[in-house]
């Protein structure tokens, strides 16, 4: 069992805004991609966190048929996209769970994961002890935020249009503070 960290697939966003910066020509390729990479990655043992703006527009069917194709044990931060109809339809189709923001522990490191960039540790702060936010909703392409190392953007925007092993992201950040690797 293995635990992924994704933000912002934006299914059935239907802007070029939003699916042309990840190299689409269209949202049906976007969608389709973003699917097949999910599932190339993720298997149904395993937790995927979605931290915020999972599907946009109102097709009921399209929603529940790629929910029922997704693998994992799907847990949700609720994003600025995330309405509360959807959130209903989410809790109906037995996602794990629905938050605004939580906290998990890996390698004895807390991890705060919230739809919005959170400061939870300033440059200053202890490596050994900081607090790691992982976020989403900037569609920036760079994986961290400004100059802090303890904020790791998990969008699909920033990570290939594909979600993030909390290994990998464990690994870059303890590169970036200098810390020691705990297990």
């Amino acid at each position: 069992m293995s635990i992924y960290l994704t933000s912002d697939t934006h299914f059935c966003h239907d802007k070029p805004f939003i699916y042309e910066p990840r190299g689409f020509n269209s949202v049906d390729d976007m969608n389709k991609t973003i699917i097949n990479n999910w599932n190339g990655i993720v298997t149904d043992q395993d937790d995927i966190y979605v931290l915020g703006d999972f599907f946009l527009g109102t097709d009921t069917d399209y929603i529940c048929n790629t929910l029922g194709n997704l693998r994992g044990r799907i847990h949700l931060i609720i994003g600025n996209h995330d309405t509360p109809a959807k959130i209903e339809l989410y809790k109906e189709r037995h996602i794990c769970e629905v938050l605004y923001a939580t906290q998990i522990k890996f390698k004895k490191r807390l991890f705060y994961l919230s739809h919005y960039p959170t400061m939870t540790a300033d440059l200053q702060s202890n490596p050994e002890k900081a607090i790691f936010n992982l976020f989403g909703h900037t569609h920036s392409k760079d994986k961290f935020y400004g100059d802090s190392p303890y904020m790791y953007n998990v969008a699909v925007d920033a990570n290939d249009n594909k979600p993030v092993l909390i290994d990998d992201i464990y690994t870059e950040i303890m590169s970036r503070v200098g810390g020691t690797q705990n297990s």
